[in-house]
């Protein structure tokens, strides 16, 4: 267990120094090739009724699991044999590859530089690297708003929780995480194509992300305080709106945020061409600027460091009463 911390900690200040390494092939990209491979082939046989698209997505999370483990699995079994050094070298960099904190900064900065500068039209082409719905329309409010809630919500997506199931479950738990996140950004969406193919995969996202999302939301609000945000509406906004969201995880970060921040986000958004209702999240003590995305990538950054901490010990304790 004090290995696997030691790991943890240095991926995550690798992620905070590096980020994304550009020029290696990166292995959420793979795991994004496998999902994409694996939905062609099973379309095209075996898709035609609602049951068969049900059975499909079960399917996919099978194979997309199996094969995303154990291609790791077999690469640090024969790293072995070159010695304990080229297996925790291994563990620490697949580590780093499943966080996401310093790419999600650079590309919600990316956003704000361009709305610094008005340029809106580079702004939505900016923001539409990072969020799943329809940019072309927004205002410069709505870009806004839509970077402060992504950054919100992979705050937990893309770094408690996968600190949360590398911690506690290792290099291939964290994996393992990934692997179901990534399928839940692919096909995880609730429009004719995905609704009943990607009903599984969702759903499955929904449960390994239900604990991580809470610690994540209770996180945000301690960091509200420490930043010297409103860390007490922080929490009373949490436990008012943490449910207001079709998803049982999203609202939880973002809920904490806008009240740290004192401000509304979510709302009517626009996917596929296709308008969703969203419930309003927080109040709008005043109006979203933004400046908010600096603020929100400051919570970003507080929180992944004292998850880090925080994990850390819980692992230590655990670790000690295992051994009694």
């Amino acid at each position: 267990m004090k290995q696997n911390i030691l790991i943890v900690i240095i991926a995550f200040y690798m992620d905070i120094l590096f980020g994304d390494p550009n020029n290696i092939p990166h292995p959420i990209c793979g795991i994004g090739h496998i999902i994409s491979k694996t939905e062609s082939i099973l379309r095209k046989h075996c898709c035609n009724t609602i049951s068969q698209k049900r059975k499909s997505g079960v399917l996919l999370i099978a194979i997309v699991i199996t094969i995303s483990l154990s291609i790791p699995a077999v690469l640090l079994f024969l790293l072995r044999f070159l010695g304990q050094k080229a297996v925790l070298t291994a563990k620490v960099v697949i580590c780093w590859y499943m966080l996401a904190m310093k790419s999600l900064k650079k590309e919600s900065i990316a956003v704000y530089d361009k709305l610094q500068k008005n340029d809106l039209e580079g702004a939505r082409n900016a923001v539409s690297r990072i969020v799943g719905r329809d940019t072309q329309y927004l205002t410069k409010e709505g870009i806004t708003k839509a970077t402060i809630e992504t950054v919100a919500e992979n705050t937990s997506d893309g770094v408690i929780a996968p600190l949360f199931y590398m911690t506690f479950f290792g290099t291939l738990g964290g994996v393992f995480y990934k692997a179901v996140n990534t399928m839940d950004s692919m096909v995880g969406y609730k429009n004719e194509k995905y609704i009943d193919f990607g009903k599984y995969p969702a759903k499955l996202d929904d449960i390994v992300n239900y604990i991580p999302s809470r610690i994540s939301a209770l996180l945000l609000c301690c960091c509200s305080f420490l930043l010297g945000y409103d860390g007490k509406n922080s929490f009373k906004i949490w436990k008012r709106d943490k449910r207001k969201h079709a998803s049982p995880n999203s609202a939880q970060t973002e809920s904490a945020c806008a009240g740290a921040l004192g401000i509304q986000l979510a709302g009517d958004a626009w996917y596929f061409g296709k308008r969703y209702h969203k419930e309003l999240i927080g109040d709008k003590n005043r109006d979203v600027e933004i400046e908010d995305i600096k603020r929100v990538n400051h919570l970003l950054y507080a929180s992944g460091f004292l998850a880090v901490i925080v994990f850390s010990s819980v692992a230590v304790i655990i670790d000690k009463c295992c051994k009694k």
